[in-house]
């Protein structure tokens, strides 16, 4: 059988993963939140309604 606190106690994680979750975290990203509420920000309202 496996004993998982031995494997555990080998256990090292990659640098390239830790240097890619590094990147990933510190980024700065756009996401579909924040560009409703530039929207909002701008128009006072989330979606143009049309004019009929």
């Amino acid at each position: 059988m496996i004993d998982y606190e031995e494997e555990l106690k080998k256990f090292k994680p990659l640098p390239d993963v830790e240097q890619a979750e590094e990147a990933i975290y510190n980024r700065d990203l756009t996401d579909l939140a924040d560009v409703m509420q530039q929207m909002i920000d701008r128009d006072g309202r989330p979606f143009r309604t049309r004019e009929r």
